[in-house]
């Protein structure tokens, strides 16, 4: 008997440059997000995503703890911050309604 395989799915990334803004922050960030923001439900799992910036403003973001992020569409999010990369520009969030 054959085995099948399994298809994985790959979620759809939400990639552009937006506004973070949390009190003593405001500015643009390159931002990736993996999933549809559409599929979120309110107490559904969260979507994942990332900021690309330069090293000292992603301390200053995962510092933050939550912030809202104005997407490239005009869409707004609030986000919670999960992490950052030491000494790179990355830090990570998540989005939940």
């Amino acid at each position: 008997m054959g085995m099948m395989r399994r298809q994985l799915k790959i979620a759809p990334v939400l990639a552009g440059v937006g506004r973070l803004t949390f009190p003593g922050f405001c500015g643009d960030v390159d931002y990736e997000i993996s999933g549809p923001l559409n599929g979120l439900r309110p107490g559904g799992p969260a979507l994942r995503g990332l900021f690309r910036t330069t090293p000292e403003d992603a301390l200053v973001i995962f510092g933050a703890i939550r912030a809202n992020l104005l997407l490239e569409d005009g869409r707004a999010c609030r986000v919670t911050m999960l992490g950052h990369t030491a000494g790179a520009g990355v830090a990570y969030f998540e989005i939940c309604r």
